[in-house]
């Protein structure tokens, strides 16, 4: 009751239509760069530069004492992410900016489909029905047989692949560090997975591209930040529904900016994946369970 009575939906969804801006920007920025900027050196930069953005917070990792298990699993999960990383850096530079958010949407469902493998969740009758309409989004934007499925699209949906198993491992750290530190702890291992990616394919960057990777950094920090705004004062059951504007967004973006015509077939897979996820985040509210899988927004960059 009380959450029901300090929610406050219009400003959750304000927050959130400012989140989904933020988000779109950092496609369009990463999407400038286009391939002058090896993938694995762009997502490099970035997370140096959101390193320093968390400076004030990286002293208190010397004080962490953590044990090998756990350890372990903060180094997987930097390993994962920092090829998920790549990868989108890759596929950004590669194909549309609306087929690269529609398949972000991909992330929790696959998260969804790793709890009940691995963390013991049941996967019920709706859950498969949401996992089975999502995978028919996907086969809808991807149109195998009908078109050509380019490198770009397969490296999104390794993307997707890796950063569900980040977030899988994230779930299992925050109950043991706090989310804080698991996030500072995501940048520094990131950082350090990707430089020997990196420094094989090193082009030094202009101060142009520089300030743009700055940009990107700055952005998705800002849309992190709004984002926790919005989950503070409404449920994800308002919010989720509003990611949809992201890919209204992204397309109108791609047509006006980068010359990408609108893909019908994107749109509406698109949106039958963030349907499913949002039926799975409507579905386990009603039933007062606490759900593994995150908002679409939280597999951001």
């Amino acid at each position: 009751m009380t959450e029901a009575r300090n929610s406050r939906p219009l400003v959750a969804i304000g927050w959130m239509l400012i989140t989904g801006i933020f988000f779109v920007a950092v496609n369009a920025l990463v999407k400038s760069l286009g391939p002058t900027i090896p993938a694995a050196e762009g997502a490099f930069l970035r997370f140096v530069m959101g390193l320093g953005l968390m400076a004030p917070v990286l002293p208190r990792l010397l004080r962490l004492r953590l044990d090998r298990a756990t350890w372990g699993l903060v180094a997987l999960r930097g390993l994962l992410h920092s090829g998920g990383v790549a990868l989108w850096f890759f596929a950004m530079a590669r194909i549309p900016i609306a087929d690269v958010t529609a398949l972000n949407y991909l992330n929790p469902i696959l998260i969804t489909v790793g709890a009940a493998l691995f963390l013991g969740e049941t996967l019920a009758f709706r859950r498969i029905a949401a996992v089975l309409v999502a995978l028919a989004g996907a086969l809808i934007i991807l149109r195998p047989g009908l078109r050509e499925i380019s490198t770009g699209h397969l490296a999104m949906l390794g993307t997707a692949v890796l950063f569900a198993g980040s977030y899988l491992i994230s779930k299992r750290l925050t109950d043991r560090i706090e989310p804080v530190l698991v996030v500072a702890l995501m940048s520094l291992t990131v950082s350090i997975g990707l430089t020997p990616l990196a420094l094989p394919v090193w082009v030094m960057p202009s101060l142009g591209q520089l300030a743009i990777l700055l940009g990107v950094a700055l952005a998705a920090t800002a849309g992190h930040y709004c984002m926790t705004r919005a989950f503070q004062v409404a449920p994800m059951t308002v919010t989720q529904p509003v990611t949809f504007l992201q890919l209204v967004w992204a397309v109108l973006l791609g047509a006006l900016a980068f010359g990408e015509p609108p893909d019908p077939y994107v749109i509406l897979g698109g949106a039958l994946i963030l349907g499913a996820v949002s039926f799975i985040t409507w579905r386990e509210a009603q039933l007062k369970r606490r759900t593994i899988t995150p908002p679409v927004e939280a597999t951001k960059l």
